[in-house]
């Protein structure tokens, strides 16, 4: 258990049999009136999010979780294999609890993120940013950077990216897997 005064960004809960992580929180002192902690708290599962206010004292039922990088190997089905970088153990992953899978490649690392008390795994997340190749893009024009203009363009992995029109076909661009947007081109 833990006291809700000691809620943390990061800390993860279990509240009406779901499981949520703080991503913010606010220790609010009013004029009149008990002192509170005002938090913002996010669903594992479906990524909702919530706001929630919490008497201070409340106790509430907090989670142990692990994170652990593994490897990502191959597809099977609709499941993605990953193998533990620690213990060489290979484990399937759901696509819906992999954040970024569309720009994920062979032999990419990701973050999995497991309750430790079940070894339920609650999700996996790629690296904020990820490098790509460019499989196929329409030409580009020498000199046109003057303007903000996007094209899209397939990336290695075949999803589509956003890209200034000066990027062209074999070059590797580094890619924001969060929202799939470009954000630089990277030198060889």
């Amino acid at each position: 258990m833990i006291k809700s005064q000691d809620i943390k960004k990061g800390t993860c809960i279990r509240l009406d049999g779901k499981l949520y992580f703080c991503i913010d929180f606010l220790h609010v002192k009013p004029g009149k009136g008990n002192t509170i902690m005002r938090t913002t708290l996010k669903d594992v599962v479906n990524g909702r999010v919530l706001e929630k206010r919490f008497n201070i004292g409340e106790a509430l039922e907090d989670v142990r979780v692990e994170r652990r990088p593994y490897q990502f190997l191959y597809m099977e089905g609709t499941d993605y294999i990953f193998m533990n970088q620690e213990t060489f153990d290979q484990i399937p992953i759901a696509k819906d609890l992999i954040t970024g899978v569309d720009f994920m490649k062979e032999g990419d690392v990701v973050e999995v993120v497991s309750d430790a008390s079940t070894e339920t795994i609650l999700y996996a997340e790629m690296p904020i940013k990820t490098r790509l190749r460019i499989q196929y893009t329409e030409p580009g024009l020498k000199g046109d950077t003057a303007t903000n203009t996007l094209k899209p363009a397939t990336v290695e992995t075949g999803a589509e990216v956003r890209v200034p029109l000066f990027i062209n076909e074999g070059e590797l661009i580094e890619v924001d897997t969060r929202d799939g947007s470009y954000v630089n081109r990277v030198k060889e």
